[in-house]
């Protein structure tokens, strides 16, 4: 909540508002609080609203949106404000400073300059002067290479380890719309759903966004499948794009697990993450999957680069594929390498109860907790965080393979 900036518009203008609208809700740390098509009703909307940014598009009225800008701050002095136009006439520039605008901006508008201005605004209000403060919510895409390679329990119980660091406020999206079930893994029976938020995702705001969320005793805050099959359809692309983009700025991590369908809402989500998470075995429709899947990923590089092979229950019987052989196979490093423990997993799966838990010692949840130190970047040993258990066991098998 604290990396969120809550901005109120101006602009009389229908066309060049959408506009506005549009490149406002690409933007992950901006909050679209209120908006306003006549000047006459601005002052009253920021007082009512009280967002940290009041934006005011001024070509519908120059003069009287100068005047706009004195009204605004007299009425609400803490809130900053932003003006833009067609027109770069050095005079209304300069009117429009003088008048106290923080920046003025270039119709049309472009996402870049609008988010340049934004955080030089919010540097000046909170004192920070370093503009590559990391910002933003972390994201993890968790895909798997087939049915039942175990992404979802990996998805929830990386989730639960992401959570258990006090610092982190995380989510859990369960994307896979018509068969998840994140909702059992963790034994909750949760009232709202995706198809619910995505449903009123115009209306809602951020308090109302985190009440609609299942909260589990871990911490982890969840948004479940949608309850009945036809209520998928109301999940769109577009309409996933902006619950993610609100969850983004409500949270420090956020875990998606995606279906195996890889379908338009699954690829949205592996776009906008940080890191995919692609869970295999080590068996060969396994790894073959993994080989077409980066094949198609290879067609867009960004993609290529996010993608962390993560082998699941390793060890698990001796007919397995060596690790060497697997490396050879797909064309890259295993980036990490979960234990079988088909009893624990069992267990969990059966009870609700996430490892954390549950097994906490086990050579698996350590494994998990470890993964998420990694992908933070900490060094869970160095750090403190575990006995190292988890490591040294990877380290074993690591060398005979």
């Amino acid at each position: 909540m604290a990396n969120v900036l809550r901005i109120a518009i101006v602009d009389p203008n229908d066309a060049t508002r959408e506009n506005l609208k549009t490149v406002l809700l690409g933007l992950e740390t901006v909050w679209l609080e209120a908006e306003c098509s006549r000047y006459a009703f601005f002052v009253d909307v920021v007082e009512q609203t009280k967002p940290d940014i009041g934006f005011i598009a001024m070509d519908s009225d120059p003069q009287r949106a100068v005047k706009l800008i004195q009204e605004t701050l007299a009425k609400s002095p803490n809130c900053s404000i932003l003006v833009s136009s067609t027109s770069t006439d050095g005079r209304l520039i300069l009117e429009s400073m003088r008048a106290g605008a923080k920046e003025f901006l270039t119709e049309p508008l472009r996402a870049e300059d609008l988010s340049a201005a934004l955080q030089r605004v919010k540097r000046q209000t909170t004192g920070n002067s370093s503009p590559t403060a990391k910002d933003g919510c972390h994201v993890f895409a968790v895909a798997g290479a087939t049915g039942g390679v175990g992404s979802s329990s990996v998805a929830v119980n990386l989730a639960c380890a992401l959570a258990a660091d006090s610092a982190n406020s995380v989510v859990l999206v369960d994307l896979d719309v018509a068969l998840g079930d994140d909702d059992v893994f963790l034994d909750t029976i949760p009232e709202y759903t995706l198809a619910d938020i995505a449903q009123n995702v115009e209306r809602l705001d951020l308090t109302l966004l985190r009440k609609s969320l299942t909260v589990h005793s871990t911490g982890v805050h969840l948004l479940p499948r949608p309850m009945q099959l036809d209520e998928v359809r109301h999940i769109t692309a577009e309409k996933l794009q902006r619950v993610l983009g609100l969850l983004k700025t409500s949270f420090t991590h956020m875990v998606i697990d995606t279906s195996k369908s890889y379908s338009e809402l699954d690829m949205l989500a592996i776009r906008s993450a940080d890191d995919v998470l692609m869970l295999t075995q080590l068996d060969l429709p396994c790894l073959r999957n993994v080989v077409r899947l980066l094949m198609t990923f290879d067609e867009e590089e960004s993609l290529r680069s996010k993608v962390k092979v993560i082998v699941n229950r390793y060890g698990q019987d001796s007919g397995q594929i060596s690790l060497k052989k697997a490396r050879d196979t797909i064309g890259r490093d295993v980036y990490w390498q979960i234990p079988n423990d088909y009893r624990v997993m069992a267990e969990v799966r059966n009870n609700g109860v996430p490892l954390l838990q549950h097994a906490p010692k086990a050579a698996i949840t350590q494994s998990i907790s470890q993964l998420a130190d990694a992908l933070c970047g900490k060094k869970g040993d160095e750090d403190g965080a575990g006995d190292g258990k988890g490591r040294r066991w990877l380290n074993l098998w690591s060398s005979r393979s």
